[in-house]
């Protein structure tokens, strides 16, 4: 599997879009909210990935993944975003192409990203998944996360019931 990974580039949303909306729709169809189908569409994800990689938050890194020129997974990272994650930086985001799934590029794309938040003296690691998310919540256990709690997150249109997983051992990931 010759993969690449590398920082994202603000010309890089358009092609993260699309990759998102592929993932996101094939993981929460029986999960999300019509509306949430029906909204959070690639024109919606462009123009969120377009300001986020255009004006990065703090710590933050976005991971595009490509095979060839194909892109075939997305990380992002940052300081924590709520109060739940008690300090310790957030994975924002983790989406592998579903032809790739079970072949290591999750957990390539969560090592480099656990090492860029080592490298800003995170204390650990923190990401929430939707309940029901039955194949991510095994993945992270597989990875040595620790379930920490529970909230739910507002999003733009679908307030999710979310499962919060820690790692204060970074080197579980790293």
């Amino acid at each position: 599997m010759d993969i690449n990974i590398r920082s994202a580039l603000p010309g890089d949303a358009a092609a993260i879009a699309n990759l998102h909306v592929l993932v996101w729709r094939e993981t929460y169809r029986t999960l999300a909210s019509p509306d949430a189908f029906r909204e959070l569409d690639e024109a919606h994800r462009q123009a969120r990935w377009a300001a986020t990689l255009a004006e990065p938050g703090r710590d933050q890194l976005v991971l595009l993944a490509e095979q060839g020129d194909r892109p075939v997974g997305i990380g992002s990272v940052g300081a924590p975003s709520h109060a739940v994650f008690e300090g310790r930086g957030e994975i924002r985001s983790l989406y592998v192409h579903p032809s790739l799934k079970r072949r290591g590029l999750g957990r390539r794309l969560m090592r480099e990203l656990a090492r860029h938040l080592a490298d800003r003296r995170y204390p650990g690691v923190a990401l929430s998944v939707v309940a029901g998310n039955e194949p991510a919540i095994a993945f992270y256990r597989s990875l040595g996360g620790r379930m920490a709690g529970r909230y739910i997150d507002p999003g733009p249109l679908w307030r999710s019931d979310n499962i919060v997983f820690v790692w204060d051992d970074l080197s579980l990931l790293i």
